[in-house]
C-alpha cells in the first residue's frame, strides 16, 4: 500500500514539473508575440 502510495505522490510530482514547464513555455510564446505585435506597430 505504502509502495503505491510512494508511485502516486512520485507520479504526481513529476507530472506538476512537466506542467510548470509548459505554463512557462506559453508565457514565453505570448511574451515574444506580444514583443512582435509591438515590433510592427512602430
Amino acid at each position: 500500500m505504502k509502495r503505491g502510495m510512494s508511485f502516486g505522490f512520485a507520479l504526481l510530482f513529476a507530472l506538476s514539473l512537466v506542467a510548470c514547464n509548459t505554463v512557462r513555455g506559453v508565457g514565453r510564446d505570448i511574451e515574444a508575440g506580444g514583443k512582435a505585435i509591438q515590433k510592427a506597430t512602430r
